[in-house]
């Protein structure tokens, strides 16, 4: 369950919440959307208070790309299985889409000015797709259960 304030923006800004079912659906623009997105990823607001930071800087941000990029909620559930897809490490985190490609994820809050500059790099048409990390995945098994990262 996301913060009061995250709700309430999401509410206020009619930004949809998307999971594993419908992500792809969200991400592939309708005719006359913005081919780009940004995903807010929240984490757990008791122990990511700063997710409500971001809830305030999201619409701002909108507003400031107002017409070239989509915004949506990425529902908590659903974000474990999402955060390997789109590069997400640290919690909270903004994750711009071309389409269904990730360009980047700004992760935490930031200032205003390295939003606006990395943003406007990603939507540049020729901003490189990221690419998921080759390096080795480390596997932990601690009290019986196996962690994968």
């Amino acid at each position: 369950m996301p913060s009061y304030l995250v709700r309430a923006w999401s509410e206020r800004m009619q930004l949809p919440v998307v999971d594993e079912a419908s992500i792809d659906t969200f991400l592939a623009p309708a005719a006359g959307e913005a081919e780009h997105s940004i995903l807010f990823f929240t984490g757990d607001p008791a122990q990511r208070p700063e997710a409500d930071d971001v809830a305030v800087v999201l619409p701002e941000l909108l507003q400031a790309f107002q017409g070239r990029l989509r915004g949506a909620i990425v529902l908590r559930a659903a974000e474990g299985k999402l955060k390997p897809r789109f590069n997400v490490v640290v919690m909270p985190s903004l994750v711009v889409t071309r389409g269904a490609q990730p360009l980047g994820v700004i992760g935490k809050i930031r200032d205003w000015s390295e939003y606006v500059e990395q943003i406007g790099n990603w939507l540049s048409p020729d901003a490189p797709v990221m690419v998921a990390s080759g390096r080795p995945k480390v596997e932990i098994i601690h009290a019986g259960k196996e962690i994968v990262r």
